[in-house]
């Protein structure tokens, strides 16, 4: 089928999906996709199959087989090992998640807030300080998850400018090689930090103020059947580099789409009582992780079609956020929708394991922005400002804003 459209595709809009993809969803809820490599693949853009086919065991996570459909050439050099918690299967997916739930469930991210706050508050006050114009990227928008994942991993913040660049080269970087060079730079880093933590432990030091959840899987799980020395490197990875991009992009793209849509964002400033339903709408609207990677270990049938045995899925979640069988004008951002169905942390057993630590986040960051800068607006034209590729996870490169006179 040489006809197959591109998979990914990059946006011309920063908060609408790629403009290819709303011919594909109007052919029906599958259709197929052609890959980098040439590759075919179903893409997935209907909201009822998705749901149906991310709760469907015959549909698989393994990055390490032949059939995962790989998005970009980088990835398929950097899962040529296991990644913890999104590339693998239960039992072992099981196995880590259970380690994890505690630390990212309710209850502690509850407890987590007014640590949050205190972040956002001082990166507000050195914005203000430092005066217009700002990179709201690089000034709020990525040190806010940055700090707090650190002090939840217990990774010295001190370092964010090394792991947040190896983050940078394992999503985006030009070549397979640099890639891998980022993903082998950040599990070096992250081996020694383990260590260190490890001889403290043995050392019987008391836990100190800058521990975290890492100083936690080194007292009470390292060297048992649950995890050895490269398991808590690659689970580390994830967290830290999972925890910190995701949540940037979301809080640059949410300020830049409520900034281009300023009836919602009256809203908002008007009651701020809105703002956890806005943060699920803004999550339903731009959909920043827009490609679930799968392969089906079975033929499994959906929606009149059959997904062959070894046959990749993707699902598209700023096609299927955008089902309008499930939300009534869903190209149009509501504040005041109810979006809580939406797919931006996935659906199933691999549903998002930070999704309370990022709603959380997102609240605090777009109540407080709000608040304390009311007349923040963009500083060039929304045209210019510069989007990331398709293949990796959406969002801003910079975001020039100002505020004030002028």
């Amino acid at each position: 089928m040489a006809h197959a459209a591109p998979f990914p595709q990059d946006r011309t809009c920063p908060y609408h999906p790629p403009t290819g993809y709303r011919p594909l969803s109007e052919q029906g809820p599958l259709s197929r996709v052609t890959l980098y490599n040439g590759t075919e693949a179903w893409l997935v853009t209907g909201h009822a199959e998705a749901q149906a086919l991310l709760s469907d065991p015959r549909l698989s996570a393994d990055q390490l087989h032949p059939a995962f459909p790989n998005v970009a050439a980088r990835f398929e050099r950097i899962r040529k090992e296991p990644v913890a918690l999104l590339g693998v299967d239960d039992p072992l997916h099981n196995r880590q998640r259970r380690m994890l739930i505690p630390t990212f469930g309710v209850k502690r991210v509850a407890a987590m807030r007014p640590g949050i706050q205190r972040v956002v508050d001082e990166l507000l006050d050195d914005l203000l300080a430092q005066g217009p114009p700002a990179d709201l990227v690089n000034a709020f928008a990525l040190p806010v998850p940055s700090k707090v994942i650190c002090e939840l991993l217990g990774v010295p913040y001190a370092d964010h400018e090394f792991f947040e660049d190896a983050s940078r080269r394992i999503l985006r970087g030009d070549t397979p090689d640099i890639a891998e060079e980022g993903r082998d730079d950040l599990k070096a880093y992250l081996g020694e930090l383990i260590d260190r933590k490890q001889k403290s432990a043995a050392d019987g030091a008391e836990p100190g103020p800058d521990e975290g959840v890492l100083d936690e899987l080194v007292r009470d799980r390292l060297g048992t059947d649950e995890l050895d020395r490269e398991g808590l490197v690659r689970l580390a990875l994830v967290l830290l580099v999972a925890g910190h991009e995701t949540t940037a992009n979301m809080i640059s793209l949410g300020a830049f789409t409520l900034l281009e849509h300023p009836d919602q964002l009256a809203a908002l400033r008007a009651d701020p009582g809105l703002i956890p339903g806005a943060v699920e709408e803004l999550l339903r609207y731009l959909a920043i992780a827009d490609a679930i990677s799968r392969f089906a270990t079975a033929d499994i049938e959906v929606a009149g079609q059959t997904i062959r045995a070894n046959e990749g899925v993707l699902l598209a979640a700023s096609a299927i956020n955008r089902d309008d069988a499930v939300y009534a004008d869903a190209d149009d951002l509501d504040v005041q929708r109810n979006a809580r169905h939406h797919l931006t942390f996935g659906f199933g057993i691999h549903q998002c394991l930070g999704q309370n630590l990022a709603r959380a986040e997102l609240e605090i960051a777009f109540r407080s922005l709000l608040a304390r800068v009311p007349d923040l607006r963009l500083a060039v034209p929304a045209r210019e400002v510069l989007l990331k590729p398709g293949d990796s996870i959406q969002g801003l490169i910079e975001l020039p804003v100002t505020w004030g006179r002028g």
